[in-house]
């Protein structure tokens, strides 16, 4: 990616137009009244600004032609989201979004790589629910996103499955003073519930050590399998508390084991 060509996704960058700080006031107007040829020329008066954005990228080894398609998402959705009352200049607002939608692009395709057909149809899906979206002013189905793209809802379906970022168990689901309930904390395990290993470590004098209430919660999700807003919803209490409890538990439980 050192070399920039010309030519990036058929457009030739040579060309790019450059829009006044008049016109742009203008055509955001129009944006805003629903006016799709002035959408289209601020997109393409501000393909400078993704230009400038994926030469932060080069040391990447990136294809610079998937870069440009990222940022010129990250531009769309700048564009369809900034608020030009709040004072501040459109690029100000822009950057930061398509730099966030390049780094999410190269974070998901460290570990695994999407042909780039599979993008690309992903991409021509996701441009026609924005555009149908903004015109029919409400979410269109998968069929009127399939017509309007020229695809089948089942090519659509597997090229967004494709594109989707994988979940890790310890991401971040929710947080309440300072407790965070991660997305292992929603799974409940079915198979391999933990009076497997209680029956092994001899744990029931341990357990019998706890309050009620904490026994009962660890019953709720070892034994029976339980999600932790399963449990909150049958003790009524919240699941933030419901967290706090099980750790204060588990830990009394390995104190009593190690002592």
């Amino acid at each position: 990616m050192a070399a920039y060509k010309v030519e990036i996704c058929g457009v030739n960058t040579a060309k790019l137009p450059i829009l006044k700080e008049e016109e742009k006031k203008e055509l955001f107007c129009r944006i805003k009244q629903g006016d799709l040829a002035a959408r289209e020329t601020y997109i393409k008066g501000n393909l400078r600004l993704v230009l400038s954005v994926i030469k932060r990228f080069s040391g990447n080894h990136e294809n610079v032609d998937d870069l440009f398609q990222i940022g010129c998402i990250g531009l769309i959705k700048s564009i369809d989201n900034f608020d030009p009352t709040m004072g501040v200049k459109f690029s100000t607002y822009a950057v930061p979004m398509i730099i966030g939608e390049i780094r999410r692009y190269l974070r998901d395709n460290n570990s695994i790589r999407v042909s780039r057909s599979l993008r690309d149809t992903a991409y021509k899906a996701i441009h026609a629910k924005e555009i149908l979206s903004k015109t029919t002013f409400k979410e269109p189905t998968l069929e009127e996103i399939a017509s309007a793209a020229n695809l089948t809802p089942e090519e659509i379906i597997f090229a967004l499955d494709a594109i989707q970022s994988p979940l890790s168990l310890y991401d971040p689901v929710y947080t309440d003073g300072g407790d965070t309930l991660y997305v292992m904390d929603q799974i409940s395990d079915k198979k391999n519930k933990e009076e497997n290993w209680v029956e092994q470590l001899s744990l029931s004098d341990a357990m019998e050590r706890l309050g009620e209430r904490e026994n009962y919660i660890l019953k709720l999700r070892f034994f029976e399998g339980k999600t932790q807003m399963e449990v909150a919803e049958e003790i009524h209490i919240s699941q933030a508390q419901v967290s706090r409890l099980e750790k204060s538990a588990l830990k009394s439980i390995r104190h009593y084991l190690s002592s």
